[in-house]
């Protein structure tokens, strides 16, 4: 495999972006209020291929749940969905969220079992919904305190009873989650030393002066690492909370975050381009490798009238022709995992930005390239 495929899916930014469990569709937000579902063709291509149609507003987040195949999007219109393929109209049927929110939802991710799934939003609350077969809809139970300002991102621990919430406060907050309408039984760990009742903060942490653009638990559960507005990169260890670990980058901030191994994760934001860095069983971090490879140089002699201005449009040339060398030519707004290896590593990961591009990077074709570099 090469070490990364490219392709243009929209010249409109891409808020979010998830795959099917084999990989031959793809679910798109293009910053409009309906929702792409594209599908891989023989070229190995995506291509448009259904439109979910329900959202008013511009659809900000979606997920995909690989195991039942059900899809959840949020939008500014203050409403989540949940989408359920039916295979004898062939379409997706949208299902009822009720989220009780007053302002726009901003992200969305299934639970780990998914039998549940979190939304954040501009209301200074975390919705966690589950799905009420007696009236056939998804009611939500929230978390609000101490939350004090828009919520950018959430993500689940793989015990699938606790959440990650990063916001527009500065502050990395850990939740106990466990709802009692579901019959959980959540066990105790470093984040949760004694069983917690649904909506306990279990950890606070700070960001120094950024909002938190991105968060996610380690494949184990063990470190949580976030991305913030100040260009710095943190990481902190369940077994020893009181310390951080932080580095305040020179570049421009990161939007994403996405654990590879329990050793290593990647960041990409403003930059263009994603980073790698290696973590200790401390918790320490230190910068890996950037992973975007220079672009060698090409003459544009033989370009149409045509293709210059379309180059000028979405690729980010100026009329001197000074063009820029990272693969994606905007910023990065999410990395998402496409393939892992049976220890649950990740083998390859997407990157979408608000080039509109989609790009799929290959772990071992980067190895191979990048000197030193280390997973």
């Amino acid at each position: 495999m090469s070490i990364n495929i490219q392709q243009q899916l929209f010249f409109e930014p891409i808020s979010g972006h998830a795959f099917n469990a084999d990989l031959t569709q793809l679910v798109v937000s293009d910053s409009s209020q309906n929702t792409k579902i594209l599908k891989k063709d023989a070229s190995g291509k995506y291509k448009e291929h259904k439109t979910l149609m329900q959202h008013i507003e511009r659809v900000t987040s979606v997920d995909w749940a690989p195991k039942s195949n059900r899809i959840v999007t949020c939008g500014g219109d203050r409403n989540a969905y949940v989408w359920t393929y039916d295979e004898k109209s062939d379409e997706w049927k949208p299902g009822l969220v009720l989220l009780r929110i007053n302002r726009a939802a901003t992200y969305v991710r299934w639970s780990p079992k998914e039998d549940r799934f979190a939304v954040g939003s501009g209301a200074r609350l975390l919705s966690v919904c589950y799905f009420d077969p007696g009236n056939n809809w998804w009611i939500s139970k929230h978390i609000k305190k101490p939350i004090r300002s828009t919520i950018l991102c959430v993500d689940w621990h793989p015990n699938n009873y606790l959440l990650a919430v990063g916001s527009c406060d500065f502050k990395c907050r850990v939740f106990a989650s466990a709802l009692k309408e579901l019959q959980d039984q959540p066990e105790t760990s470093d984040w949760m030393p004694k069983l917690s009742k649904f909506g306990t903060l279990l950890a606070e942490f700070d960001s120094n002066s950024g909002w938190v653009h991105g968060v996610q638990f380690s494949l184990s559960g063990g470190l949580l690492g976030w991305v913030a507005h100040d260009c710095s990169v943190n990481v902190v260890n369940a077994a020893n909370q009181a310390k951080v670990y932080t580095i305040l980058t020179n570049i421009l901030p990161y939007m994403s975050l996405l654990w590879l191994s329990d050793s290593s994760f990647v960041v990409a934001g403003h930059s263009n381009y994603p980073d790698v860095y290696n973590v200790d069983p401390s918790g320490q971090v230190k910068y890996g490798a950037k992973l975007d490879v220079k672009k060698s140089a090409s003459t544009d002699d033989n370009l149409s009238a045509r293709a210059r201005f379309q180059k000028l449009d979405y690729q980010g040339t100026d009329e001197a022709g000074t063009q820029l060398d990272t693969i994606h030519l905007n910023a990065v707004t999410e990395l998402r995992a496409v393939s892992r290896a049976p220890d649950n590593t990740v083998t390859a990961f997407s990157s979408t930005g608000k080039d509109g591009k989609l790009v799929i990077w290959d772990i071992k074709a980067l190895c191979k390239s990048i000197a030193n570099l280390k997973i």
